[in-house]
């Protein structure tokens, strides 16, 4: 998939899609990050919620691997533009897919809007390699879309999704076709489910993982 094509207005497409909808999600446990002192973010998109946490953690220093050479241009655009300074922030220009855990352990993991790109197959690769990056009080946040269980939300998240995967095939080669939930992958990798609270009828959701709980202590 290549992201560049739309990097320039992907803002306003998310802000004619849902507002503010997805950012209040991105950021929904961004004072549970405090502690962190290393966070790897893996398709960060135009920044939103980078800026953010730099903003609010005034200590982070981030990896944010990013495939889009456009999206990495918003991004730098957007650290500027809001005057947060970027200092802190190593890019990596790659295939998600591609890249590899390294010794660099992270204790805060960010993938929001973004595993829902993966085949399933695809996925558990990815979180594996994301998982091993983590180290043993890690917390992963994670933004995405979902599909109620059943009634009316169920059908309209089904035909909201199909309309998504269908833009975003045509205009970046999305390999995948229809969402996979991330989260029996996540569990296997040694994550645990937290919290997870559910906005605009159930179609969208935020997590957040922990492999220990008493990390979240520090965050409240």
């Amino acid at each position: 998939m290549n992201f560049d094509g739309i990097a320039g207005y992907y803002h306003w497409l998310e802000q004619l899609f849902a507002g503010d909808l997805m950012q209040r999600n991105r950021t929904a446990f961004l004072q549970r990050t405090r502690h962190c002192r290393r966070a790897l973010l893996v398709g960060e998109g135009t920044g939103r919620f980078l800026a953010e946490l730099l903003r609010h953690n005034p200590q982070i220093e981030i990896t944010c691997v990013e495939q889009s050479a456009g999206m990495i241009r918003e991004i730098r655009q957007r650290l500027m533009k809001e005057h947060v300074d970027g200092a802190r922030v190593e890019f990596r220009q790659m295939d998600a897919l591609a890249w590899m855990p390294s010794d660099t352990k992270y204790d805060l993991i960010a993938t929001n809007f973004f595993l829902d790109c993966f085949q399933p197959g695809e996925l558990q690769t990815l979180v594996e390699r994301l998982a091993a990056s983590a180290n043993h009080q890690a917390i992963w946040l994670v933004a995405d879309f979902c599909v109620p269980e059943n009634g009316w939300r169920r059908g309209r998240a089904r035909i909201l999704l199909a309309g998504l995967y269908g833009f975003f095939r045509l205009a970046t080669s999305l390999s995948a076709s229809r969402l996979t939930p991330p989260d029996t992958f996540i569990s296997k990798s040694g994550f645990k489910l937290a919290e997870r609270r559910f906005t605009n009828w159930g179609f969208v959701h935020a997590d957040l993982w922990t492999r220990n709980g008493d990390n979240l202590l520090a965050g409240n």
